[in-house]
């Protein structure tokens, strides 16, 4: 009797911490190769995870906005995308711009991110930001419903704050 019990209580707690009723929160993060963000965002969007935006998202981070669904993104007050071309390091360690990596961020981009990549001068070595009111229309306000909030952080690694982890299910903020 007493393992049923605690079976049925294991499942409970299973059931209530589902993939869907998690959220991801990026705060901090400056990017890095773009092949290991094609690979973390897809597994975003299969585990039906919302991702909130809360500070900086640069560079190859950007790519959340193409990679999971638009109704599971938002950005809060604090949120800041910024986006430059690809680059690979040269012989010598120098930045090189990436014509093909610089392509896959375009195709990747959703219509409305591109458009205003356009009207601030394209993907160039220079990185342009998306802030404040010119997120309006492209990415949903996390104020605008309780889908996004969070109760409890939970760090995915142990780097500098990166990508924080929260669970709607827990009591803790």
């Amino acid at each position: 009797m007493r393992i049923r019990g605690i079976a049925f209580c294991a499942l409970v707690l299973a059931l209530s911490v589902t993939s869907a009723s998690a959220t991801m929160r990026i705060s901090e993060d400056r990017g890095g190769q773009i092949g290991q963000y094609l690979q973390a965002f897809a597994t975003r969007r299969s585990s039906g995870e919302n991702v909130v935006i809360d500070g900086n998202c640069l560079s190859a981070c950007t790519l959340v906005l193409g990679l999971v669904p638009r109704d599971r993104v938002c950005a809060t007050e604090h949120a800041r995308f910024g986006f430059h071309a690809a680059w690979m390091p040269d012989r010598d360690g120098r930045p090189v711009t990436s014509p093909l990596g610089t392509q896959a961020l375009w195709n990747i981009y959703p219509a409305a991110v591109r458009r205003w990549i356009n009207r601030h001068g394209g993907l160039s070595r220079k990185m342009i930001f998306l802030q404040g009111r010119e997120l309006d229309g492209i990415v949903a306000s996390c104020d605008r419903g309780p889908r996004y909030q969070t109760r409890s952080v939970q760090r995915l690694a142990p780097r500098p704050v990166r990508y924080e982890s929260a669970s709607a299910s827990s009591d803790s903020r």
